[in-house]
């Protein structure tokens, strides 16, 4: 399942180098991280006994929009607990609509009733005779954290692979951070490989930056529980290995200005790259914010692109069409 690696048409007076993983052109239900993450939940469901998967997310979120879609591919019963905030725009996305192509039922809540309607919904599952496996765990969110960061992991070998076949060492990889599943994956392929790698989280959401650390520190934690021959590669004290920024997020969620956007633009223009101002584009130009005020020089940075092609051209629609950089 290799992505290709493009260098991007950057120029670094501080003479860094920008590559681009291409995870967006994965070859399932317009691609995305979430097509690995998928896979693994889909997996972990399969091994545990469960008959009916409960997603979660936003009606934004790509990984409800492939979880969905691996569903009804595979003829597998799926709900989604779908939260939204306090004056939160309801409009949907391009995501909603292909989530509801898959007749995927859609539990609407808010923010502060997630872990009661988990809770109620695997009830009535289990009520009328099904096995619910919620991806998230127990209605906390708790339980399953090694099976997202398994995708990761094997993920970070293919990227070695392709260093070796190119001929180039990357110093950062960079990747947007919402639930953390991605990072950390990637994080325990680091510790796996033992590289002096520094993995980079680009927080995209508003949540409390303490916890956003927990849940990658936890999520490792219980990748290497489940690979027993493997724990003496995981250091005792993980804090040095887990790097979030949280400068970059401004208001939170789905919440950007005309510097993400410019970044969409430019990036669109100049390198044929789809960003979304949701995740990919917010932590791109975190990223090359970060470059800047951390003085970062002659490096070689890989960006993971997450995909999110759908929130582009939700973007593309509703933006201006005069370029804004």
């Amino acid at each position: 399942m290799d992505t290709i690696i493009q260098r991007l048409a950057m120029d670094d007076p501080a003479g860094n180098e920008f590559y681009i993983k291409r995870d967006d052109l994965l070859p399932f239900s317009i691609g995305g991280n979430k097509v690995r993450i998928a896979e693994a939940f889909y997996q972990d469901m399969k091994a545990k006994g469960g008959d009916t998967m409960i997603i979660y997310g936003s009606r934004h979120s790509n990984l409800c929009r492939v979880l969905s879609d691996l569903c009804f591919s595979r003829g597998t019963k799926c709900i989604m607990i779908c939260s939204h905030e306090d004056g939160e725009d309801s409009a949907p996305t391009n995501n909603t609509h292909l989530i509801e192509w898959t007749g995927t039922k859609i539990v609407n809540c808010a923010k502060n009733e997630i872990a009661q309607t988990v809770e109620r919904v695997m009830k009535e599952i289990q009520e009328s005779g099904g096995v619910p496996y919620y991806i998230y765990g127990d209605r906390y969110g708790k339980g399953n954290e090694g099976a997202a960061a398994r995708a990761y992991a094997e993920a970070y070998g293919e990227i070695l692979r392709q260093e070796q076949e190119s001929g180039l060492t990357f110093d950062y990889i960079f990747c947007p951070c919402g639930t953390g599943a991605t990072q950390t994956g990637l994080t325990c392929g680091h510790l796996l490989a033992g590289d002096g790698k520094k993995i980079i989280g680009v927080m995209i959401s508003s949540r409390e930056t303490t916890r956003a650390y927990q849940v990658i520190e936890e999520g490792i934690r219980a990748y290497f529980a489940e690979h027993p021959g493997v724990r003496e590669r995981m250091p005792e004290d993980l804090s040095a290995e887990i790097h979030l920024l949280d400068a970059y997020r401004q208001d939170g969620y789905g919440k950007y200005d005309a510097r993400v956007e410019a970044c969409i633009r430019e990036q669109y223009l100049t390198n044929g790259i789809p960003l979304d101002p949701i995740y990919t584009a917010k932590a791109f130009w975190g990223m090359t914010e970060y470059v800047r005020d951390a003085a970062v020089r002659d490096s070689r940075i890989l960006f993971l692109h997450t995909g999110g092609t759908p929130l582009f051209f939700d973007y593309v629609t509703h933006s201006s069409k005069q370029p804004v950089f």
